[in-house]
């Protein structure tokens, strides 16, 4: 989902009107699957954090929950500079690795593959 966000941001045009009707209900009916997933990665990951010895700290997952908003929104509309967008992106892909790690840990994989 990020990839392609972050792929419509780089290659698309800013909407001419931002307040087109057409144009909100194409971003709602292309955003709503997205926000219902993040509503279920949240969820996930803050009882993940708050049940185990991780090195994520729940306020980062509120933040990451925040910038993925941002990002969704910010792909359609494209109306913030380039850096600020891959700034959000990177923070998030850095919350993500860090609960990816804390999960291969926990489970024993030690980021080796089997």
């Amino acid at each position: 989902m990020l990839t392609r966000l972050k792929n419509r941001f780089l290659t698309e045009e800013p909407p001419s009107d931002k307040h087109d009707r057409a144009f909100f209900d194409l971003v709602k009916r292309e955003t709503e699957p997205m926000y219902e997933l993040l509503q279920k990665w949240h969820h996930s990951a803050a009882d993940f954090v708050q049940q185990r010895d991780v090195s994520v700290h729940p306020q980062q997952i509120q933040s990451t929950e925040e910038n993925v908003h941002l990002i969704i929104l910010h792909s359609y509309y494209i109306d913030i500079r380039s850096e600020r967008y891959m700034d959000y992106h990177q923070s998030i892909g850095y919350v993500i690795q860090l609960l990816d790690e804390d999960l291969d840990r926990l489970e024993g994989n030690d980021g080796e593959e089997e």
